[in-house]
Formats: structure tokens, C-alpha cells, sequence
């Protein structure tokens, strides 16, 4: 069956909130035209879940309305009839067709349909309208509304609002745009395809901004354009993506060199503009570490340092870089916990004088804290634990050049100095004061070098004159 002759399913949903992996389905809407008759569907259902107070106000549904109602999968079956072999049309369709789709996904069914957004067809054949929300509908068309946030006075909007752009523009257009929106599905309203064509697909990061050029999320990628796509590709089942696909009003991108850039680039520029959907590569506040330093008995003992006391690259006595006190607490218990080390030597348990901690009382702790175990023993057993925290010194003379795309990224001594395509760019970024220490880019940068290859690393003399890239 073409296009121009499946029938079309007008769906609204209400929910009890915007998450479609938390929250859940409270009535579904779904008025099917066929090119001949009109059938309207419309179903309460129970969502086994709370409905927050503003929701109740909002839609007018409650638990006493749902009283009785069914749940979903006792309807799963009708619904899934009323949906099959129809074009999915609805407002914002990502929200609604994500939240069916979740809703049968978790009974072990997989629901595909053609979908098409009324926001988007609005934008396409309106060109003029300032806004296309729902309401802005109902007063640029002079739409009858029976009852608003309610599912089938919503999905009735959209049926009419169908017959006006259909009386507007022909049933030939309106095949057209099912055409166009059904092979390019997975984009928000607000994104043109045009825009999502100029994304090259090489390495660099993206930027997704929201209402007023907030931005939502930072990510990179070595290939950009496929990248986003998959974004919006997932929105219809992962609850993060959907909340991107709702919000984004625009995208940025820069181009990178390749993967190290990408991978600082990204770091850098969600610690400067804080997007609100990221979560890591947040700038720490608390950088701290550990030190093993002997006491007048010769037992080693752990000593935090916080940032203001850290040159790393230079200490060698540095264990473990952590982004607050309470992640180098908790790493550093549960090794005294999985060898056997004393929780008072660490500085994890008050000791009093000649008292043994508590550990050792409950046989997990070999007896260092009252010298049952000797200091030489415990220091090899102790030094052994934390090897693989142990802050690695600057293992180079001095700067050196990470070789990528046209030029090279400087790093000296764990800090990220910048990227020179040239000799003179070089020398500008080897005068430049040195940044703050970045834990983020630390372990980017150790990552990258224990995997490179030597001919990509260069030897910089730390006031360059006439800096040739020579790889040592």
C-alpha cells in the first residue's frame, strides 16, 4: 500500500511525566481515518504509578477517574490493532511514539510505525506562523477544542488540523510530507535536515542548545554527523535522548584534528559552558590526593593533599587523583578492606595510643597499628595495594608535542597547554601561563600516550626559536 492510500492514526497520549522509562501511559487517543470513515479509540489506563499533584490539575486525571481503568498490557493487544498499518501521527510525535513503544517494549513487543510530527508539518507548509505549538494551532486555524491536555481533544486538534492544511495545499503535498518526514523520522521539529547534511562526519565535538541558546549537551565523536543522528535515533527508547530530541533548538560543531582533540575539546567546553544533560567531565572542586609519608616508627602512613599542595607531575610520593575527599576515602577503604591494611595507619580510623584499630580486633587488619607486623613487610604489602594509583611523575625533559592533523597538541608536565598548526603558534603556546590542573585531561592524556605511536610524539624545547617538530 502507498503512502497516498494508508490510513492515518491521529495519537495523543497523556502521561504522568516526561520520562518515558519512569513515567507511564494514563490515556491514549487515536482517531484512524481511512480516506472513506472517521473511528475515534480512546482508553483510560491504570499506570500502576503515582500522578504527581500538577499532572491531576493539568489533564483532570486522577485516581478516582482511573478507578477501574485497565492496565496496559491488558490492552496492549487492542491497541496494538487500532496502530498497525497506519501512519502514526501526532504533536511532538517523538514524546508520544516514544512512550507507546517503551510501553510495549517492557511486555516484550516491538511496535514500529511511519511516523509523522504535526509540529514539523506545521513549520514546512506555515512558513509565516511565528510559533506551532498546539495552542498557537487552535488559534492561527480556528480550531475547535472539546477539552485541552485531554487525549482525544487533543488528537481531534490534529484531525483538524490535518483537513485544513489538506483544503490549503492538496492531498499531493500532504503525501509529499508524510514522504519526507517518514524517511527522516528520528529529526526534532527544530532541526532542518539541511543543517544536519552540513555536519561533516569526521572527529570534533557538538553542541545541542535549547530555548534562548542554553546549551543542553556536549559530546564528541569521530564521526560527527553520524553521531547526532544517533541521538534522535534513540529517542524513541532512552529517556536522556528524548529529552535532547524535545529541547534542541539548534546544533554547533567544531571540527578536530582527530581523536585527542576531540576528546580535550569536549572536556574543556562542558566545564566552560556547563551544559544541563551532561553529567561527567564537570570541573572538580575538590582535587585531592593521597601521600605516603613514614612516621618516627617507620610504618608508611596516608596523608591526604588537596589541590593547593598537588604539582603533579613532579611529586612522586602521589597516589590516586580523585575529583572530591569522599572518592579518595571510599577507594582507599576498600583497599585496606581487600588487603588487609590497617584503617588507622591510613587515617580512615581514629587510633588511640598502643590501641590496636578496630580491624585488627576483628582479625582483617595484620597488626600494624601495635607493631605485630613489621613496617618493612607492611610498607611492601602497602605500596603494592595502591600501585596501580600510583600518579606517574613527567616522564619527559621537558613540553612535548602530540602530533594530529596539522599540528601538534602541547602538553607539558599533565597540562594541556593548547594546539599549534605552525612554528610561531608554537612558540605562542609554549609563553602561555600554565592552566590549572585538569583531572579530566590527565587521564585523557595518559590514556593516549601508552597507546601512540613514538613518530606521533615530538620533543619541544621549552623556548622555541626556530621549533621544527623534531620527533626525538
Amino acid at each position: 500500500m502507498s503512502f497516498k492510500d494508508a490510513p492515518l492514526a491521529f495519537v495523543d497520549i497523556e502521561t504522568t511525566g516526561s520520562n518515558a522509562q519512569r513515567d507511564r501511559i494514563t490515556e491514549i487517543a487515536i482517531i484512524t481515518w481511512d480516506h472513506q470513515t472517521i473511528k475515534r479509540w480512546e482508553r483510560l489506563i491504570d499506570p500502576g504509578v503515582g500522578i504527581p499533584e500538577f499532572i491531576q490539575r493539568l489533564t483532570g486525571i486522577g485516581p478516582d477517574l482511573l478507578e477501574g481503568a485497565p492496565a496496559f498490557e491488558d490492552l496492549a493487544q487492542e491497541l496494538w490493532q487500532e496502530l498497525e498499518g497506519k501512519i502514526f501521527i501526532a504533536h511532538n510525535a517523538n514524546f508520544d511514539y516514544g512512550f507507546i513503544k517503551a510501553a510495549f517494549k517492557r511486555l516484550d513487543m516491538e511496535f514500529k510505525a511511519p511516523v509523522l510530527c504535526t509540529v514539523k508539518l506545521s513549520r514546512q507548509l506555515f512558513t509565516l506562523q511565528a510559533r506551532h505549538n498546539l495552542d498557537s494551532l487552535i488559534a492561527a486555524h480556528g480550531l475547535t477544542i472539546h477539552q485541552r491536555h485531554r487525549a482525544m481533544g487533543d488528537a481531534d486538534v490534529l484531525w483538524q488540523f490535518w483537513q485544513v492544511c489538506e483544503r490549503h495545499f492538496g492531498a499531493d503535498v500532504l503525501v509529499q510530507q508524510i514522504v519526507q518526514q517518514t524517511r527522516k523520522a528520528a529529526l526534532p521539529p527544530h532541526i532542518d535536515q539541511a543543517l544536519i547534511d552540513a555536519i561533516p562526519d569526521g572527529h570534533g565535538v557538538y553542541t545541542f542548545y535549547g530555548d534562548e541558546h542554553l546549551p543542553l549537551y556536549i559530546g564528541k565523536s569521530k564521526t560527527l554527523r553520524t553521531r547526532v543522528l544517533s541521538h534522535f535515533q534513540g529517542a524513541l527508547t532512552k529517556a536522556k535522548e528524548m529529552k535532547i530530541a524535545l529541547q534542541v533548538k539548534h546544533i554547533e560543531w567544531i571540527e578536530t584534528g582527530g581523536e585527542l582533540g576531540a576528546l580535550i575539546l569536549e572536556s574543556q567546553m562542558i566545564k566552560d559552558k556547563l551544559p544541563s544533560l551532561n553529567v561527567k567531565l564537570r570541573r572538580s572542586r575538590e582535587l585531592c590526593a593521597w601521600a605516603l609519608l613514614p612516621d618516627e616508627n617507620g610504618y608508611r602512613r596516608a596523608k591526604m593533599l588537596g589541590a593547593q599542595d598537588l604539582d603533579v607531575g613532579k611529586q612522586d610520593h602521589l597516589y590516586g587523583l580523585f575529583a572530591s575527599q569522599r572518592m579518595a576515602k571510599n577507594a582507599l577503604k576498600s583497599l585496606c578492606q581487600q588487603h588487609a591494611l590497617c584503617e588507622g595507619l591510613m587515617g580512615l580510623e581514629k587510633l588511640g595510643k598502643g590501641q590496636p584499630c578496630f580491624a585488627h580486633q576483628l582479625k582483617k587488619c595484620l597488626g600494624a597499628c601495635v607493631g605485630v607486623e613489621s613496617a618493612e613487610r607492611y610498607n611492601l604489602r602497602l605500596i603494592t595495594a595502591l600501585s596501580a594509583l600510583k600518579v606517574k611523575t613527567w616522564p619527559y625533559p621537558g613540553p612535548i608535542g602530540i602530533k594530529e592533523g596539522e599540528g601538534v597538541h602541547v602538553v607539558d608536565h599533565w597540562f594541556y597547554m593548547g594546539y599549534a598548526k605552525d612554528p610561531s603558534d608554537l612558540e605562542d603556546v609554549l609563553g602561555l601561563q600554565r592552566p590549572d590542573f585538569d583531572l579530566d585531561i590527565y587521564k585523557i592524556l595518559q590514556s593516549h600516550l601508552r597507546k601512540m605511536p613514538k613518530d606521533q610524539l615530538a620533543l619541544l624545547s621549552p623556548a622555541p626559536v626556530q621549533q621544527d617538530f623534531e620527533t626525538s
